[in-house]
């Protein structure tokens, strides 16, 4: 594929043979291989991708020796973010987000080399009983729970618990599928990497009917299979949450039970929690919000896919997220080893038509795929480890930046797809791209930032917790 960011260094691994290779890992957990629209979506479906795509012709089971074999990243071999590169620019932008409540209430966070950089609530918690959002307010996470799945699984795979090519039926003796092989076929890293082989977003409507999630997965058996488990992609929610039954068969602890006490609580993400119980126990939640006139009015949360814990059920205030973040870049190897980090995070299967449903996909991508819970993007020249999720008032996107030590992720309370735009501006800035217009925010705001930055005693905005750093030279 011809890179369109002639100037960047393309990612070869991942432009090469659509990203079909499975991760390798050289110690603490075994590489997984493959056997032989809706409520709740990521947010890039939401917008029309996600076709079944069949692997191509080249070999997808992939000896260890000859897989794909990310390197961890160890410390002071990353890049420094680009010299231009402002936190509190980015603050005054998300303020901008929610004024006058063109969004109700948003968060976010940047980590750069284990250190929050900023981790701030923007706008209210409710537009009929305004709080304001700081750092511990709880948000839904919705898609960006897979992460979760994803790593509390590869634990256990790193302890020797299981493997990534475990079969599930070995767990869920129960699972049928049309074809009667194809279950005996599907294994772990298939339910993460969403290769299970059924039609994309088998069964949600049903889970928006209020349906149970283990009748829906006895009733896998009635839908015709598009390919063999591992052979093609297409995305899941009810399916991928088959990996709970494995974490609980493994473990003997409920999914919710292993992710709170093996992730939430030695991370310190102390707001974290599952399920709807959860978020309305919690000391402050931010309520979704969905278009009324022409505004906004706030709803209950629906239950719904509260049910599908590994697929949709974390909630987490901006202060977990950051923590989040933190580990997920490598700067907590009690919890989460490197080696089990670069498993997670590397790609899979590839999953292109990602790379034009967006204006900053079209632009920035070069190559898309799906790992373990996380998507990879060739983003003009750098690995970007991304997710998105969606329900009902509730959106969030997160990415990591591998080569650079970095880390964002923006949660907001409303259908509005305005703070999209933070995901792709903060990318950029961090990595030295010119400046685009991908967020709707006053044109004059760098120049209204510039000013304040030269008086200092000028009021802050709006927020809760923020902490600032200078980012290193180029």
């Amino acid at each position: 594929m011809k890179s369109r960011h002639p100037s960047r260094r393309p990612l070869a691994r991942l432009g090469l043979i659509g990203l079909l290779l499975p991760a390798a890992l050289g110690s603490a957990a075994q590489a997984p291989t493959a056997p032989g629209v809706p409520e709740v979506v990521e947010e890039i479906a939401e917008e029309g991708a996600d076709a079944i795509l069949p692997l191509d012709e080249h070999p997808v089971v992939v000896s260890r020796e000859d897989a794909v074999k990310p390197q961890p990243i160890a410390p002071g071999q990353s890049r420094p973010l680009a010299t231009t590169f402002d936190v509190t620019l980015l603050e005054a932008m998300a303020q901008d987000l929610v004024a006058n409540q063109r969004v109700p209430g948003m968060a976010m966070a940047i980590v750069h080399k284990g250190q929050v950089l900023s981790a701030r609530g923007y706008g209210i918690t409710d537009v009929k009983a305004a709080e304001p959002v700081d750092a511990h307010t709880v948000f839904r996470l919705a898609s960006l729970s897979k992460s979760f799945a994803g790593t509390i699984t590869g634990m256990l795979v790193s302890e020797g618990a299981l493997r990534w090519d475990s079969h599930v039926v070995d767990y869920l003796p129960s699972l049928r599928f049309s074809d009667p092989l194809a279950a005996q076929q599907l294994t772990v890293a298939d339910v993460l990497s969403h290769r299970v082989g059924l039609g994309r977003n088998a069964y949600d409507r049903d889970i928006e009917r209020n349906a149970d999630y283990h009748d829906l997965v006895q009733r896998l058996s009635a839908l015709p299979m598009t390919c063999q488990p591992g052979n093609c992609y297409a995305y899941q929610n009810v399916a991928f949450s088959l990996v709970g039954d494995v974490v609980f068969a493994t473990s003997g602890q409920f999914f919710s039970e292993a992710v709170s006490r093996r992730i939430f609580k030695p991370l310190g993400m102390n707001d974290a929690s599952y399920g709807l119980d959860g978020i309305q126990a919690s000391t402050r939640w931010a309520k979704p919000h969905v278009r009324a006139g022409g505004g906004w009015t706030s709803l209950m949360p629906k239950p719904t896919y509260y049910r599908l814990a590994p697929a949709a059920g974390v909630n987490a205030s901006i202060s977990d997220m950051a923590q989040w973040l933190v580990a997920q870049t490598g700067h907590r190897p009690d919890v989460l080893p490197a080696p089990l980090l670069a498993t997670l995070q590397a790609p899979i299967v590839g999953t292109p038509p990602e790379m034009r449903n967006t204006s900053w996909r079209r632009d920035r991508l070069d190559a898309a795929g799906y790992g373990l819970g996380w998507r990879v993007y060739d983003y003009a020249g750098e690995r970007v480890v991304f997710h998105g999720g969606a329900v009902q008032g509730y959106r969030g996107l997160m990415a990591l930046i591998p080569g650079r030590d970095f880390g964002m992720v923006v949660l907001w309370n409303s259908e509005s797809s305005l703070p999209s735009g933070m995901l792709p501006t903060i990318l950029d800035r961090a990595i030295g791209l010119p400046p685009q217009r991908w967020v709707d925010v006053d044109p004059n705001i760098e120049l209204m930032h510039a000013q304040r930055t030269r008086n200092p005693d000028a009021p802050a905005s709006g927020g809760s917790t923020t902490h600032r750093a200078v980012a290193t030279p180029e």
